[in-house]
């Protein structure tokens, strides 16, 4: 690594040079980070925005899941079988969904030995249990932290192979010609003047592992540090996958925390209040006619807990809905831990087989929510309290929130995209499809990195191609201009990203109306075109913010254009995605508002729904999903290309 001065008319920035430039202080990229040195491709350099941010080291749930080829028991699993559960996932790419069970089981080992704590029983099996959308015990957990516990022994690696980081960079361009990359332009947010506030990437591959574009959304699981760069990389020629499909689920807003599992098992009191704290209604029993088929539904909610829409008419996903309806109506939805729903009117023996069976081989069918939860899982009471929050005294706010992209930037088998030396890893990779088993994220970060350090270190050494020069000076004029038109005595680009976040939990989150998409898009599309002219910022903290509030006004373009293709081309609710639809569709419950019409998408062989950004508009195109590759086992064969290629190619 080395470092020198650019300049374009009167700006300059500062250059590093290197092989590959990883961009993302989370799991996958420092496991790439580790990877490619333990493959001696040393001329490397981490680049992050906050290193103790993202995604990875700040989320969880009451039992964070990894998901794996099954290493205990006498059930029947193998490398063929589970990429068969990933490929039936819809929408996913067979050879991808062979990759990550392939290489689970390596991944997953070596975090074992970096220290990573996945429970094994006496004879050292490592145990695992079946989650949602799996048929066997593939996912195991550490608990609440599983993906921290991750991020810190991955990091300790990355620091003790002495890989380079860039701290407090964030990627505001990244910078490509004939869909090939070259290198990325930085926002130094440690620059003490405007001299030294660009820095620039020169590097011949970028392995890109900025998570989901988290900011795109107001109610939102993913932690204030985590922002995603997804636009950037649209941008930059690569094109986007299954942008459609994300995951959408309840949530705690502050903290920002899935209350899934045991939260919802122990049967919390569900109530509302006005915005002000009054009026406070145990609103769920507006809807439902019987206690216990409301308490059944939201113990299911626990281990049910992605909003599915197949499960809106006889499952626990009305749960979902009616909390997003108080939402809509401006009240506040708690959950209550100190006192029992409907002041303890119930009788444990009459709720769903399901749910008692659990409750009572868990010893939990006695006192109020807070004392089953302590008896349950200790842990997640724990939780909140070292947040600031004693569930033992207060109630928990609640909504229906973003948490996983499924789709992204549609990558091949070693997690290039389509741009030449652009490697997505972790969220920010469609490596999913409409449904995915628990769990499969954190894999997919780890098989991706591993796959893509694989790749760079064989075939892809060397320097940034000639054309960074050029895209790289574009660039440096453009983003300068851009700071220098939006300077003001006043900034307006925090009420800007807040009304652009809102508007899209509103109308393209788990709720979606064709209409209104179409009209907010149309907002998001104005808004970019006069970006310099909207956009004010007063200081250096609001310039980041502004170059953030660019990429995911981006982003949304992307996602809503590919929401409105998806509906032109009749697609229908599938997944966490309710699509209205008065003309085709049906209302599960009358007493629902018209919002709730929609028709199941039954199509058994959907089709894969890429995106491409060209000049400020959104091409899309359509394609069967890559089916899963013939078995090639022939050893001979097989030896004899590893011993000459490393099978990578």
């Amino acid at each position: 690594m080395e470092n020198e001065i650019f300049r374009v008319g009167n700006d300059t920035a500062r250059v590093y040079r290197c092989n590959t430039a990883v961009v993302g202080s989370g799991a996958a990229g420092f496991n790439a980070a580790d990877r490619l040195w333990k493959l001696g491709q040393h001329d490397i350099l981490l680049i992050t925005e906050n290193r103790i941010g993202g995604t990875s080291r700040n989320t969880g749930s009451d039992k964070q899941t990894y998901y794996k080829l099954t290493l205990s028991g006498g059930d029947p699993d193998s490398v063929r079988e589970m990429a068969q559960t990933l490929y039936e996932g819809r929408c996913v790419d067979g050879d991808i969904a062979l990759c990550e069970a392939a290489l689970s089981t390596q991944c997953f080992l070596k975090l074992v030995e970096l220290g990573v704590p996945f429970p094994r029983n006496r004879y050292g099996e490592y145990i695992g249990y079946k989650t949602d959308h799996d048929p066997r015990r593939r996912a195991t957990s550490v608990g609440p932290y599983t993906s921290k516990q991750m991020t810190e022994c991955l990091e300790r690696a990355v620091q003790n192979d002495g890989v380079p980081v860039l701290d407090k960079m964030q990627v505001i361009r990244v910078l490509s010609e004939n869909d090939t990359v070259c290198g990325l332009l930085c926002l130094n947010a440690a620059a003490q003047d405007d001299a030294e506030r660009f820095v620039l990437i020169r590097c011949k591959n970028v392995i890109y592992a900025t998570g989901g574009p988290a900011g795109m959304y107001a109610d939102s699981v993913y932690p204030f540090s985590q922002y995603g760069a997804t636009g950037l990389a649209l941008e930059a020629g690569a094109k986007g996958k299954n942008l459609t499909e994300w995951q959408y689920g309840l949530a705690s807003v502050a903290p920002r925390w899935n209350v899934s599992g045991t939260y919802m098992q122990v049967l919390p009191r569900v109530y509302s209040t006005e915005s002000d704290g009054s009026d406070e209604k145990e609103f769920l029993m507006d809807f439902f006619n019987d206690v216990h088929d409301m308490l059944s539904k939201l113990f299911l909610k626990g281990y049910q807990w992605p909003f599915d829409v197949r499960k809106v008419a006889d499952g626990s996903s009305i749960i979902d809905i009616l909390v997003y309806l108080e939402s809509c109506k401006g009240r506040r939805v708690f959950l209550d831990y100190r006192t029992n729903p409907v002041s303890g009117a119930f009788d444990y023996k009459s709720l769903l087989p399901e749910a008692r069976a659990y409750l009572e081989k868990a010893g939990a069918c006695f006192g109020t929510p807070i004392e089953r939860l302590a008896h349950m899982n200790r842990p997640a009471i724990d939780f909140y309290r070292d947040k600031g929050v004693d569930l033992y005294t207060q109630p928990l706010e609640i909504a229906l929130c973003a948490q996983h992209n499924n789709g992204g930037l549609g990558i091949d088998c070693w997690w290039q995209t389509n741009v030449k030396s652009l490697f997505a890893v972790g969220e920010v990779a469609a490596s999913h499809g409409v449904y995915r088993p628990g769990g499969t994220a954190l894999n997919a970060g780890q098989v991706g990195s591993t796959r893509a350090a694989q790749y760079i270190a064989a075939r892809c050494q060397g320097e940034a191609p000639d054309c960074f020069d050029t895209a790289a000076a574009s660039a440096l004029k453009e983003m300068s201009e851009l700071a220098n038109s939006c300077t003001a005595e006043t900034g307006n680009v925090r009420t800007l990203w807040k009304q652009a976040s809102a508007a899209m939990s509103r109308c393209g989150a788990a709720i979606r109306d064709e209409e209104q998409i179409r009209e907010y898009c149309k907002v998001v599309q104005t808004q970019l075109k006069n970006f310099h002219t909207i956009v004010r910022v007063s200081n250096r903290g609001e310039l980041a913010m502004a170059y953030r509030l660019r990429d995911m006004l981006l982003s949304q373009q992307a996602y809503l254009t590919a929401m409105v293709d998806y509906r032109a081309h009749g697609g229908k609710s599938r997944g966490s995605a309710l699509y209205t639809d008065r003309k085709n569709g049906t209302k599960p419950f009358a007493h629902l508002p018209d919002t709730f019409t929609f028709a199941l998408d039954k199509n058994e062989q959907p089709l894969i729904q890429e995106l491409r950004y060209e000049n400020g508009i959104c091409k899309t195109d359509w394609r069967e999903p890559r089916p899963i590759p013939e078995d090639d086992d022939f050893f001979e064969n097989v030896w004899r290309s590893y011993r000459e290629t490393g099978n990578i190619q």
